[in-house]
């Protein structure tokens, strides 16, 4: 566990809830635009690929289900944690993970799930890249008296990690590329991220008692 000097109060204070961010979203695409400033990022493809997110995002509100086993695991969690998450109306991964996200905080009352855009906040992004990138979604999970940063995830599932690197690396084209991770998601149907998560929360668990005990 560490302590981030990267976010602040400030940015907690100003985050969005899930219902805020998911206004906003819908607010913007209705007016021609995405959550981003860029003009790379407010394209007719890149709204494309919001109207195509919000549609999947509010199809996985209705259909997916906490594991028990998930359950289980997320009923150990005895403080208050925030998951602070970097994100853009345009991006896939974030719609096929966001509305899990947001049942775990809605089943878990101790756990405040809060968003910050990741193109106004590039502060915090880049103090979480993957392989040097800023890759969304980006969870950081905090303690939320004190801040302390407690674990972090993403921008995807590992397996579906390692299938875009292996894809890239194979020189598929970006639409391949898309509708293969698309094929995945459909199939996996959340359950991947759901045992990342259990797994992040039980070992996060294990810490905070032995630490307590020392």
């Amino acid at each position: 566990m560490t302590t981030p000097h990267t976010i602040t109060p400030k940015h907690i204070k100003e985050a969005y809830t899930y219902e805020t961010y998911k206004a906003l979203s819908e607010t913007l695409f209705s007016e021609g635009r995405t959550t981003a400033d860029s003009p790379k990022l407010n394209t007719e493809a890149y709204l494309n690929y919001t109207k195509m997110n919000l549609q999947r995002s509010k199809r996985l509100e209705k259909t997916a289900q906490l594991t028990d086993t998930l359950k289980t695991t997320l009923d150990k969690i005895q403080e208050k944690w925030i998951w602070l998450v970097l994100t853009e109306s345009w991006c896939g991964d974030a719609a096929q993970s966001i509305p899990v996200l947001a049942k775990m905080a809605e089943y878990q009352p101790n756990i405040e799930l809060k968003f910050l855009l990741r193109d106004k906040n590039l502060d915090v992004m880049d103090a979480y890249l993957t392989n040097g990138g800023r890759s969304i979604p980006k969870l950081i999970c905090l303690k939320a008296d004190t801040l302390e940063e407690l674990f972090t995830w993403g921008p995807r599932p590992q397996e579906v990690q390692a299938l875009m690197i292996d894809l890239k690396a194979q020189g598929v084209s970006s639409a391949e590329v898309a509708e293969q991770i698309q094929r995945w998601y459909n199939a996996d149907k959340t359950q991947s991220i759901q045992a990342e998560f259990g797994s992040l929360v039980n070992a996060t668990m294990v810490e905070v008692v032995e630490t307590n005990i020392k």
